[in-house]
């Protein structure tokens, strides 16, 4: 390589690690984490250099020497483990930080293969497939990959919740040519997390049975042929009863985002045929569109699918075209769950219009879309809105119920079938909900209905899955 072209490289390398990691190493140690990778990167590239151009090379090095020196002294500070992976897999670097969460030092570390060193488990300590690891992943798709769920297990064998973040360095063609890892031990985070959840869903189950006690008793009370009471005794009644109802369901989505959150949420997967399926649950939602005034429609689109970065196909009435059949692998009573609670926020926040119930797909993916024609949802709010106990705070919020866990509880249970819940949304015109999840081929899908057949004949119970601790980010 000539100087032009090597200094080229370098500058492409350096320019590539500032806009890849300003912001993440911001939160992580401030800008001289990024004066200490830069240089890192100076000094990987610049090692590997052969032969030509010694000159050039001698002056470059001098005038990038104490760069290094500098990056060596800010990186070993650092608490966090930070590994640079060269295009081999090899480690080119391996910070103190991540000696004090591995337990393997340095000098072992580097220069072996990182499959030596980063050994993966998941939350039930079960061996992480190699091509499903977050290193893996980043060369694979050669894309930023985080994982807050994973475990590594250290030299001494002991499994350590980890929190990585892995991005990958490209070149002029976008091939990948190296990697910087950054992780954490988070096993006090973690245990404090499933505490909490564990109190969540002890209390929740404990409160659920007076509560529906209470309602019981409310509901005979306003039975007019077990009890007469006036009529400011009703009103007054009826207020408590309503009350009642919405706490039983707060301790109700209490307990399952519990559940979501520590991997506890059941689910019975079964081949489905959306089309069939959306066609049936069209005809139960209709009921809560017309209760409000508001027309509903089930539409069946094209091949062309939304995409977070593409547009949509144009959806066509589904009596007029010859249907496709949409195979997924889905708990039926969960995608229900799920659609019910879109479709209901979507006729609540909607005065006027119509909200519409849509599926399409590709080879490779079902997707299904709930769209209305409501006020939106504000740019700054979207971000926010699939988090626990977030509302957007407008004048419809809070007139408006709800335990803003709802679509918390939807996100968790897409993600089980390795799918993507999003919303796009325009103020004033409304907003538009997607599902994707992964399309079975029809070969598939027969395979894993006579599977399934056979499993009901032999009279054994096919055990039910649980939410993964990896929190994917699914099919787009």
């Amino acid at each position: 390589m000539d100087d032009g072209k090597y200094l080229a490289f370098l500058e492409g390398k350096t320019d590539t690690i500032h806009k890849q990691y300003m912001d993440q190493y911001l939160i992580i140690g401030g800008g001289a984490v990024i004066v200490a990778l830069l240089g890192v990167a100076v000094w990987w590239v610049t090692t590997h250099r052969k032969g030509t151009g010694a000159a050039a090379t001698g002056s470059l090095a001098n005038s990038l020497r104490d760069e290094k020196a500098k990056s060596d002294i800010i990186l070993g500070a650092i608490q966090d483990g930070v590994v640079l992976i060269d295009d081999q897999q090899i480690i080119r670097h391996f910070n103190q930080g991540a000696s004090n969460v591995t337990g393997w030092s340095r000098e072992e570390s580097e220069g072996l293969d990182w499959h030596s060193v980063l050994k993966f488990v998941s939350s039930k300590s079960e061996v992480v497939a190699a091509e499903q690891t977050p290193l893996a992943r980043a060369f694979s798709t050669a894309q930023p990959v985080r994982d807050n769920s994973v475990s590594i297990t250290t030299k001494s064998g002991t499994a350590l919740a980890t929190n990585f973040s892995v991005s990958p360095l490209l070149d002029g063609e976008k091939h990948v040519t190296g990697l910087v890892a950054i992780f954490r031990d988070i096993s006090e985070e973690r245990a404090e997390e499933n505490q909490r959840a564990e109190f969540i869903s002890t209390a929740s189950h404990e409160m659920r049975t007076p509560v529906a006690a209470i309602e019981g008793y409310l509901s005979l009370a306003l039975n007019e042929k077990v009890a007469t009471i006036d009529n400011r005794a009703r009103d007054y009644l009826e207020k408590a009863h309503s009350s009642t109802k919405h706490l039983g369901q707060l301790f109700q989505d209490l307990l399952t985002s519990a559940k979501a959150e520590d991997g506890r949420l059941t689910n019975h997967p079964k081949v489905t045929e959306m089309g069939a399926f959306l066609e049936q649950l069209a005809q139960d939602l209709r009921f809560a569109a017309e209760k409000k005034g508001l027309f509903m429609e089930f539409l069946f689109g094209n091949s062309e699918i939304k995409d977070a970065s593409g547009m949509a196909g144009e959806a066509r009435d589904m009596s007029k075209v010859v249907r496709p059949l949409y195979y997924a692998q889905v708990d039926p009573d969960r995608m229900r769950e799920v659609i019910t609670n879109i479709f209901d926020n979507a006729c609540k926040y909607t005065e006027e219009g119509k909200v519409t119930l849509g599926l399409t797909g590709n080879e490779g993916v079902v997707q299904i879309y709930v769209r209305d024609t409501g006020q939106g949802i504000p740019p700054e709010d979207i971000s926010h809105l699939f988090q626990k106990f977030y509302r957007v705070d407008n004048s419809a919020t809070r007139t408006i119920g709800g335990t803003g866990l709802g679509l918390f509880i939807c996100r968790k249970i897409v993600e089980l079938y390795q799918g993507r819940l999003w919303v796009e949304s325009e103020l004033q015109k409304g907003s538009t909900f997607y599902i994707n999840v992964p399309r079975l081929t029809s070969q598939k899908a027969e395979q894993l209905m006579a599977s399934e057949n056979i499993t009901t004949l032999t009279g054994e119970v096919t055990p039910a899955t649980v939410a993964p601790g990896v929190s994917t980010t699914g099919t787009a």
